[in-house]
């Protein structure tokens, strides 16, 4: 004697597959007595038929590699696919490298340590792309001695 219609049965109260549908081995001939649907539920409240857990996908793979790139590991040629521009966009990247050079023109000019003339015509240089970063700003400022003196 199977017990297919009693899994049938269960898989439909237990809302689920008939796979998922575990019988306790030690009950079968209890499980094979139960003919209706109120047998299966008492089955059910005692325990003796359950319902199996939902085979997932493991998140632990993609959580070790995230640790691994936060360290900076697998982020070399051979892993990117996208273009240099598609990573970090061109306009992303203009903005990353001009808004410290601003920041840092009109701080120098609040103290006081370019005049506002060259405030504006480095403002127009930065604006035009002339400086890769504050570094270069500052070299720039130095060798053709824009800095006010004695203040």
């Amino acid at each position: 004697m199977n017990v297919n219609a009693q899994k049938r049965m269960a898989a439909k109260i237990l809302d689920c597959g008939e796979n998922r549908v575990y019988f306790d081995p030690y009950f079968i001939d209890e499980i094979k007595m139960a003919i209706t649907r109120e047998d299966i539920r008492n089955l059910i409240k005692e325990g003796i038929i359950r319902k199996k857990y939902k085979k997932g996908i493991s998140n632990y793979r993609k959580k070790q590699q995230h640790e691994r790139k936060k360290k900076g590991r697998a982020r070399g040629l051979g892993k990117r696919k996208g273009t240099k521009k598609a990573r970090t966009p061109k306009k992303e990247a203009w903005i990353k490298k001009i808004r410290p050079i601003r920041a840092h023109l009109k701080e120098m000019r609040d103290r006081k340590q370019i005049a506002k003339s060259t405030y504006r015509k480095l403002y127009k240089n930065a604006k035009g792309g002339m400086f890769r970063s504050v570094a270069h700003l500052n070299r720039y400022i130095e060798e053709n001695d824009l800095m006010r003196r004695g203040r």
